[in-house]
């Protein structure tokens, strides 16, 4: 027999209703998606203790654990704690409010590629910033998907998030290092927007207003003429989502800004979302609430206090383009009997 639980009060902490009545999935955060593998050890007790044995890695990243019974939530919530403690509390400075796991789910898991922990085309830190964004946005009842990658490649599919963060760089040129061999035009020309060319001197002229940022001019340069610079540069892409209705790609909110104007301005959603929402959490896109409220609005309350950089650039305005769904419309089955000529 199953007892009787409360399902919404079990969601909100972290554990994701099964088709099985009474059975849970518990979903670890994991804040930039880079962890001591130590802490492997706690997922696979839990999901060998109390789970059903098998083991789900979520799609936001997350440690997923199935098949738990909801009269043993205590038990693993009693088991989590110090995992809890390392990476919300020391790792990233978070004030839990709880010693009996998570206090809401409404801030989705903040993704991010493995950036300059690894990859060699990153142009930043995604793991330091995912971290220090979980600080801003976790934990509080509104929901919020965030994703950051290290470059425009948008490992991270930033385009597909509320708020989707791409790191990019404004790379220096160095003229007397330049050895005009065209390697990093060839580059551009493949990889990237195409923004640059020989010139008759045999060296590079640079078209700045399509530059994106990726940093492969300086990957691609055989004698260093292209570095990057020591201040790290982000664009923020916004509104951007996945679901059944009114799937779309984000568009440009912000770019070439400073870490510091990125976290000043993330730090203004939570009172955006409660502005709209009328102080009523629902579960539902920060995209939605965008929407809801305007552009506009918007922008005035995540602009708000906030000192950008000098070289921050603010969209105007921004039109996004949605799959529209008619249901008014009924196409007529063909004929099994229709002849083709």
């Amino acid at each position: 027999m199953v007892e009787d639980c409360n399902i919404k009060k079990l969601r909100n902490n972290c554990f994701r209703q099964s088709k099985v009545a009474g059975e849970f999935m518990l979903q670890l955060r994991v804040p930039g998606a880079l962890i001591d593998a130590r802490w492997l050890d706690v997922i696979q007790h839990v999901c060998r203790t109390w789970g059903n044995g098998s083991f789900h890695l979520g799609v936001r990243q997350t440690l997923n654990a199935p098949g738990i019974k909801a009269e043993d939530i205590p038990a693993v919530n009693e088991y989590i704690q110090p995992y809890l403690d390392s990476i919300e509390r020391e790792m990233c400075g978070v004030d839990m409010k709880t010693d009996s796991g998570y206090p809401y789910i409404a801030p989705r898991n903040i993704m991010a590629c493995i950036g300059e922990a690894h990859c060699i085309k990153a142009n930043v830190n995604t793991q330091r910033l995912a971290q220090k964004l979980e600080k801003i946005i976790y934990p509080n009842p509104y929901h919020i998907k965030i994703s950051v990658s290290g470059c425009p490649n948008d490992c991270g599919k930033a385009h597909f998030q509320d708020f989707g963060i791409i790191g990019c760089t404004k790379p220096i040129y160095d003229m007397e290092r330049c050895i005009g061999c065209g390697a990093c035009m060839r580059k551009c020309e493949k990889a990237a927007t195409r923004v640059l060319s020989l010139n008759d001197k045999g060296k590079i002229d640079k078209d700045t207003c399509c530059c994106v940022g990726c940093g492969e001019c300086v990957i691609a340069c055989p004698t260093g003429a292209w570095r990057r610079p020591d201040k790290d540069f982000y664009k923020i892409i916004l509104g951007g989502r996945t679901g059944k209705q009114y799937p779309r790609m984000g568009k440009m909110f912000a770019n070439w800004l400073t870490e510091e104007s990125v976290l000043a301005i993330m730090a203004n959603w939570p009172k955006f979302s409660e502005w709209v929402l009328g102080g009523k959490p629902v579960y539902i896109h920060g995209g939605h609430l965008i929407d809801r409220a305007g552009y506009e609005k918007f922008k005035e309350f995540m602009l708000e206090g906030v000192t950008l950089n000098l070289e921050a650039f603010i969209a105007e305005n921004i039109n996004w383009t949605e799959t529209e769904y008619r249901s008014n419309i009924h196409v007529k089955p063909l004929s099994k009997h229709l002849t083709v000529k």
